[in-house]
């Protein structure tokens, strides 16, 4: 243990808890990405269409219109508990999903159908897997921890979308979706020892209080509270505007501008992923000497110019190097927004906050329904450009409003 405090990047896994949530959220997100990578393109393929990609898409945030309540039922019943439950439902979809592949049986219909269960508690994820951070880990651990804890989804784009294009490849989508089941039950066997001592930050009156009320509490405090308020709106707009163009539609980029098959689109989703993966780590041995709230933001401007340019990309090397920028400064971005709210919000309402914080990620599929459309009718190109405008403007424009709550060097939310 003293091995480990030494070293920034290893020093949460000081916490019992900690190094069983790691590797049970990295394959979880392992499997994500494998199924992303099958489902996203099955879709595209069987149905020759980007705007039934992005309708598949935005089911997969289905989920995000409920996840206050997550938020509170983690309160109540423990947020491990609840991840466990959480994790059985991933591993029944995926077993149906294998059966369906491996008796020729899938077809559009089947898979959105499934897509919107699965759709309804897969966003909910990051939102439980940040609140037992931040409620297992000592506050002068959160920054490393949450730079650690980000890793597993971006190792995991990497290692997650390279398999899943290889093993469909290799075995056929049904017996890589055995392999995909396997890896959610490793999962859910490690989640089980996480977050064993857990601590009560509510009171018996506050237990009693009604799932509306307590979403009505949840929205009051996030209001009322301005650096939560900003990151919060924030997060709604890099969901909307940016993440869009370096997820699902990475799909489209890969078949229609860079003709490449399946593999390729592993690869281009894997070049995000690795620039992410490194920004996650510059944050965990250096988040000591970082400024939270100022980071944020000025990771939200340079992921705006950055998909700005990779909107007129047409090689697919190019693409690649500049999807390494893009994940680089989307961890700069993401990372300590989180941080800014577990650290700033009341341990009271640290769960309904983080669940009005998810309600931010359906900005995602909104964007995504919106750029489907305008992809099929000015193309990618003009569509990334319009969103980008659009994101600079408003990020600026926050960080104009909010400038004493986010930009003052003494302001809480630049305080580790």
């Amino acid at each position: 243990m003293t091995a480990l405090s030494r070293v920034p990047l290893l020093a949460p896994f000081q916490v019992r808890s900690f190094r069983f949530q790691w590797p049970a959220d990295l394959s979880t997100s392992w499997a994500f990405e494998m199924e992303g990578v099958i489902l996203n393109w099955f879709v595209l393929v069987s149905t020759g269409s980007v705007l039934a990609l992005a309708v598949f898409a935005s089911l997969q945030f289905l989920g995000t219109l409920i996840s206050p309540f997550f938020g509170m039922a983690g309160d109540r019943i423990g947020n491990r508990n609840l991840l466990c439950l959480m994790r059985l439902v991933y591993i029944a979809v995926a077993a149906i999903l294998a059966a369906l592949f491996l008796v020729d049986q899938a077809t559009p219909v089947s898979v959105f159908a499934l897509g919107i269960v699965a759709g309804l508690v897969r966003p909910s994820d990051i939102t439980m897997r940040n609140l037992l951070v931040g409620e297992t880990m000592p506050k002068e651990l959160l920054m490393a921890a949450m730079g650690v804890s980000r890793t597993t989804a971006d190792s995991a784009r990497v290692v997650g979308a390279l398999s899943g294009a290889g093993l469909v490849a290799l075995l056929g989508s049904g017996f890589a979706y055995v392999v995909v089941c396997g890896v959610y039950i490793v999962s859910l066997l490690l989640t089980l020892n996480v977050g064993i001592r857990r601590l009560r930050v509510l009171s018996e009156s506050a237990i009693a209080v009604s799932p509306i009320q307590a979403l009505r509490q949840g929205f009051a405090y996030v209001w009322s509270t301005p650096d939560v308020r900003a990151a919060t709106l924030l997060a709604f707009l890099m969901n909307f505007a940016a993440y869009p163009f370096v997820g699902q539609l990475l799909a489209h980029v890969a078949k229609d501008i860079y003709g490449l098959d399946q593999s390729g689109l592993g690869w281009l989703i894997s070049c995000f992923a690795l620039g992410a993966l490194a920004g996650s780590i510059t944050l965990s041995t250096r988040g000591a000497w970082i400024r939270p709230a100022r980071t944020m933001l000025v990771g939200a401007i340079l992921w705006f110019s950055l998909n700005f340019v990779f909107a007129w990309i047409t090689v697919p090397l190019r693409g690649e190097i500049l999807l390494v920028a893009i994940g680089f400064v989307q961890s700069l971005c993401m990372v300590p927004m989180a941080v800014i709210l577990l650290k700033t919000a009341d341990p009271a309402y640290r769960g309904r906050v983080m669940g009005v914080r998810m309600l931010a990620v359906y900005g995602l599929p909104l964007g995504m329904l919106l750029s489907g459309p305008l992809i099929e009718r000015i193309g990618f190109a003009w569509t990334g450009t319009l969103y980008s405008l659009l994101g600079l403007a408003l990020a600026g424009l926050t960080a104009y409003r909010w400038r004493e709550q986010l930009w003052h060097p003494e302001a809480a939310a630049n305080q580790l």
